[in-house]
């Protein structure tokens, strides 16, 4: 059952549903497949507290004051109010809040007991085995910009048409290409991965081919999602002073010349970019490349789950490592924490480099001692990180820093809490000049 028939079934929104999910932090892995089908445990909590939803609902769409929240899970009004600042800061100032703040949701994170949802999940799917980690919100917001293709009905009853163009946007190594694969599980659509290759021309059999040639013979397939990489370095604006037309700009031409074919071939183009800075504006036009999606650096929590799952990914249960971790309790969450929170801004590609230098640190240590009965010491993890963080360089912090300006202008709404978390972990990196000290006598 899809998450839609779901909410008509119980006479609640789909909004609402998500936003139940978020307030409650369920795991998406335990509540929905990717194609947003609705898991049997999350089903059939559904079905038995309908009444409870539709009281989420109700919540959720009143306006209601700091004070009125307050008085409702009988909570201190100051509490109520500095939550609600740190996590919506954009909607703190307006005093009333509606189809925004969850009365349920401000109770549950100040330590209301809902111990009655979370008898029907139980985090069940390890974090080794679950499809992806957090991202709820990027999800969510990806699953509605993917809606014409998941319900066909809306451009008969609505006129909203599927994009032929997406632009995934965000630093280097932060995921785009999984999202990607992710957007092609989502609507059901073969991946096809763009190879350089493609762009110039080539010789298939013989036979001369350009990369027009190849997008022609792309929209003869059925179903096919194309993925791009680097399309920042493609799309550039191009120079006034600039005479010869380079191969990126055919490239560029040849895309938007073509792209208004594809959703009737049904062929999605999905891009890649770090940044949207000089691009054309041209790319950007309604009908070619005109949705955007960012795409994060994992957070504090994210980057935890992260470590661990790239940790136990693929181990048996007697593996030497596995038996490693499990002495020193590092087999759970917690214990990756205090490292996670010393991780500002890494990208994914970065926490994967940490668990690859503890593997083999771990490993190491390991041969000498002939035992797994060991202490991980904090001079091991502290090297590791540090390993990592080579690639935390000006460069990458300049694209963080282009990145939240531009997400910031294009969905703020949509990823408040994210963005400032983004900020407060960039200032840590801000060189702080020091005063300059006058010159001359000082007298008490």
């Amino acid at each position: 059952m899809k998450i839609t028939d779901l909410a008509l079934e119980l006479g609640v929104s789909t909004y609402s549903i998500k936003q139940f999910i978020e307030d409650f932090d369920l795991e998406l892995s335990e509540c929905l497949y990717p194609n947003m089908e609705v898991k049997d445990d999350f089903l059939r909590f559904a079905r038995e507290n309908r009444k409870f939803l539709l009281k989420y609902e109700k919540d959720l769409t009143e306006e209601k004051t700091c004070s009125q929240i307050a008085e409702q899970i009988n909570q201190p009004v100051e509490k109520v109010e500095a939550l609600i600042r740190k996590q919506k800061p954009n909607l703190f100032e307006n005093g009333m809040y509606k189809s925004s703040v969850s009365s349920y949701g401000i109770d549950h994170d100040l330590g209301g007991n809902y111990k009655f949802v979370y008898d029907y999940f139980g985090n069940k799917t390890p974090l080794s085995q679950r499809d992806f980690i957090g991202y709820r919100d990027l999800f969510f917001y990806i699953t509605d910009m993917l809606n014409p293709f998941i319900d066909e009905q809306q451009a008969k009853d609505w006129g909203i048409y599927k994009p032929a163009g997406i632009i995934l946007y965000g630093p280097k190594g932060s995921g785009k290409i999984f999202w990607a694969r992710k957007i092609a599980e989502i609507i059901n659509y073969e991946f096809r991965e763009v190879k350089n290759s493609y762009l110039g021309t080539s010789f298939i059999n013989g036979k001369k081919a350009d990369f027009n040639d190849f997008l022609t013979a792309m929209m003869k397939e059925k179903k096919v999602l194309l993925f791009l990489e680097d399309f920042h370095k493609i799309a550039k604006d191009r120079s006034p002073n600039q005479n010869q037309i380079t191969e990126n700009e055919d490239t560029k031409d040849i895309i938007l010349h073509s792209i208004h074919r594809f959703v009737n071939e049904d062929l999605l183009m999905v891009v890649a970019a770090d940044n949207l800075l000089g691009m054309d504006s041209e790319v950007f036009a309604p009908g070619r490349f005109d949705v955007k999606i960012p795409v994060f650096p994992p957070n504090q929590d994210e980057r935890a789950q992260m470590i661990l799952r790239y940790l136990t990914h693929h181990l048996e249960e007697d593996a030497v490592l596995m038996k490693i971790l499990e002495y020193n309790e590092a087999d759970h969450k917690p214990f990756w924490t205090e490292y996670s929170s010393k991780m500002k801004l890494f990208s994914n590609t970065m926490v994967i480099d940490f668990t690859q230098s503890v593997k083999k640190r771990l490993r190491n240590h390991y041969l000498k001692v002939k035992t797994h009965q060991f202490k991980i010491e904090k001079s091991l993890l502290e090297h590791s990180l540090i390993e990592a963080a080579t690639k935390l360089t000006d460069e990458y912090l300049n694209s963080v820093q282009q990145f939240i300006f531009e997400v910031s202008a294009n969905d703020y709404d949509a990823f408040t809490k994210r963005i400032e978390k983004l900020k407060h972990e960039l200032e840590t990196y801000k060189v702080v000049e020091m005063p300059r000290r006058q010159i001359g006598f000082h007298h008490n």
